[in-house]
């Protein structure tokens, strides 16, 4: 993670909707199984979802209750969880930069941190 970006917590209702489609790409198999913790600074754990863009460094917030939530209720991914095919193909037309993080590729980084 490049130190000199600005981060962002934010849940990912919130989150501008390219935002969330590039999540969509780099997530296509989900978003439960890449969730880190860390300590914020009042002292609370929180689960998010790091993201990372050109400008910025997310975390978005959410338990893997709302990770697998936000999946089965979004039309863009199959009945198994995984960005439709379609829709991976539009998304990374749009936002060619974005790489897709493969389960296998995920190592959790769970940290204590006071950053965020």
């Amino acid at each position: 993670m490049n130190q000199t970006k600005p981060r962002i917590i934010k849940d990912f209702e919130k989150l501008d909707p390219e935002v969330q489609e590039q999540i969509k790409l780099a997530y296509q198999q989900g978003f439960s199984q890449h969730l880190i913790t860390f300590t914020n600074k009042e002292g609370n754990l929180v689960s998010a979802l790091p993201f990372e863009t050109e400008e910025k460094y997310y975390l978005v917030r959410m338990t893997v209750n709302q990770a697998v939530a936000i999946v089965e209720g979004d039309d863009d991914f199959d009945e198994d969880g995984v960005l439709k095919d379609n829709v991976r193909d539009e998304y990374a037309d749009k936002y060619p930069d974005t790489e897709p993080l493969m389960d296998d590729d995920y190592i959790d980084e769970s940290a204590d941190s006071d950053d965020f």
